[in-house]
């Protein structure tokens, strides 16, 4: 698994208990500092383009247009300050899940927005898994938080909150209007998401991805990604993965992503300087 993973480490990953499984992961260390810096560049390197643009135009995608490209998909995050917007939480889901588990972007919602600094509501990424059996869909929830309570709270009331029917059906239409007929599994997935199937067949090809991430002492105080780091987070990360199983209520499949930080406050001005940057190239 951890060959899968370009550069974050990794704390544990099990697919038990089967309804909802956990990974954790840790962002590294370099000369002794957590790897802000380093952080920012691998995000932005590695899944901005399939974050952000669309499967079309990154058909399109070739050595004329690529700088244009980049500036155009570094605009459609967002053109604000703000750091406490969700983009950032919703582009390291989206690059964790294609690594560890090779999703393929269905619908680049970020493409979508009515503007750009609108957000765009409804699940935070929409990936599919495609192997011999058939589509999985996966439906991501992100809470990119400093504290794991709150983000374990918040989170879990979404996930049943976008799991009614009446909220699923019309995200399913929202979702279906938005898969462009190039992309390589449109009509299945379309089949899929079509109102006249029964929730109870879409339910068996779902898989909620939920990433978590909160400011932790632990990282802090650690300066190396060694055996005693991994001593003293594990046992962290198993309490937090029993934390969300006792509020969670979900009807479909679910897995826990957690990734503690030393500080979310100094990761997002890295990301927003990143951002910034790409925009102005």
């Amino acid at each position: 698994m951890q060959d899968k993973l370009k550069f974050l480490k990794l704390i544990i990953h099990s697919e038990t208990p089967p309804e909802c499984g956990i990974t954790g992961l840790c962002g590294g260390y370099e000369l002794k500092q957590w790897r802000y810096e380093q952080f920012a560049t691998w995000l932005f390197d590695n899944h901005l383009l399939d974050f952000a643009l669309t499967h079309s135009d990154l058909e399109k995608l070739n050595r004329h247009n690529a700088i244009e490209r980049i500036r155009v998909a570094a605009k459609n995050i967002f053109q604000s300050g703000n750091l406490n917007r969700g983009e950032f939480g919703e582009l390291l889901l989206h690059g964790i899940i294609k690594e560890i588990y090779d999703t393929v972007t269905a619908v680049s919602k970020i493409y979508f927005k009515d503007g750009p600094n609108e957000t765009v509501k409804g699940f935070d990424a929409v990936h599919i898994v495609a192997d011999a059996v058939g589509l999985e869909l996966w439906l991501g929830e992100v809470k990119f938080y400093n504290e794991i309570k709150r983000a374990v709270t918040d989170v879990t009331a979404e996930i049943e909150a976008h799991f009614q029917t009446d909220y699923l059906k019309k995200e399913f239409a929202a979702i279906t209007n938005k898969i462009e007929k190039t992309f390589p599994h449109y009509d299945k997935l379309v089949k899929l998401l079509d109102p006249n199937t029964s929730l109870d067949d879409v339910f068996k090809c779902i898989c909620v991805p939920v990433l978590l991430t909160y400011d932790s002492d632990l990282v802090a105080k650690h300066r190396e990604f060694n055996d005693a780091y991994l001593a003293e987070m594990l046992p962290n990360i198993e309490a937090n993965h029993k934390l969300f199983l006792t509020k969670l209520k979900c009807p479909v499949k679910v897995h826990l992503f957690l990734l503690p930080l030393e500080q979310k406050a100094t990761l997002s001005q890295k990301l927003l300087d990143k951002l910034t940057a790409w925009q102005k190239i």
